[in-house]
């Protein structure tokens, strides 16, 4: 499988990029990583160095990959944090050319904004437009709660809600719904669960919620999340793989006591999932 993945990079950590790429190799994807901005570290420590790079440059080399015939290849375009405007509009082109060259290929979006703890955390604009440009040709999104509820101008909160919500996200375009940080108020205390959801049913998985702001967990969870889906056609064996890896990273991290994910560290976690959680099915 090959994935144009089109996101942020940093060197120092792990986030955008630099969450997805390792990850998705070492479950034996091919990924061609394109970069939307080049940063010292992500932007949660409040400094960092580094260009934002100009979407005609992230055009130019998505243009480039595609002059080498490897569109033909690509089995899913995966993306996430946009900084700003422009790339969106460098996205949807890159998406309808991939689908030119294979009429069977995905486009997963991760439609980041923000957080029910921190509100919405990007540029004003970037939140509209992701719900009337992006989400409308997306075929996978995998939003948090919060921001499914904003995509949708819904309140999901008991699993009713959730499921309603995803069924207004549905009929935006998405065809599959993979909706993390999900907080019911009847969910068992010291919980967080997971609800995956595609035109043959929904699932819901549930996890310990463990005490950790890992910045970079979305990104590993979107990507994993999809290359699973795409290579088995199950949302529920996706969600239960993708759980089980990121938990472990998570727990690991956390055992760690560092700040940034232990991205290679938990390596084998993502290549032999231990498959310790069972999804649901709740539709």
């Amino acid at each position: 499988m090959t994935i144009l993945s089109i996101q942020s990079a940093v060197a120092y950590g792990h986030v955008g990029n630099s969450a997805a790429v390792f990850p998705l190799q070492r479950i034996g994807v091919d990924v061609l990583p394109v970069y939307t901005v080049n940063f010292s570290n992500h932007t949660g420590y409040g400094a960092w160095r580094g260009p934002l790079i100009d979407p005609s440059d992230v055009r130019d080399v998505i243009t480039g990959i595609e002059e080498r015939g490897a569109f033909a290849d690509v089995e899913a375009v995966l993306s996430g944090y946009q900084g700003g405007e422009g790339i969106a509009d460098v996205i949807i082109d890159a998406v309808a050319r991939v689908k030119a060259a294979h009429p069977s290929a995905v486009y997963a979006c991760d439609p980041v904004m923000g957080n029910a703890k921190s509100g919405c955390f990007v540029a004003p604009a970037i939140p509209d437009l992701l719900r009337e440009r992006v989400v409308p040709v997306a075929d996978i999104i995998t939003p948090n709660q919060f921001e499914l509820g904003y995509l949708t101008g819904t309140e999901p909160d008991t699993l009713e809600s959730t499921l309603a919500s995803v069924d207004a996200a549905f009929a935006m375009g998405p065809q599959t719904v993979l909706v993390t940080s999900v907080e019911r108020p009847d969910r068992e205390e010291g919980t967080i669960e997971m609800l995956a959801a595609d035109q043959t049913g929904a699932w819901i998985v549930q996890t310990p919620h463990l005490p950790l702001k890992a910045n970079g967990s979305g990104d590993v969870t979107a990507a994993l999340f999809t290359a699973h889906y795409v290579s088995t056609g199950s949302a529920q064996v996706a969600l239960e793989r993708t759980a089980s890896s990121v938990f472990d990273l998570l727990q690991l991290t956390l055992d760690s006591g560092a700040r940034e994910l232990q991205l290679i560290e938990a390596q084998e976690h993502y290549a032999h999932p231990r498959m310790q959680f069972t999804a649901r099915q709740v539709r």
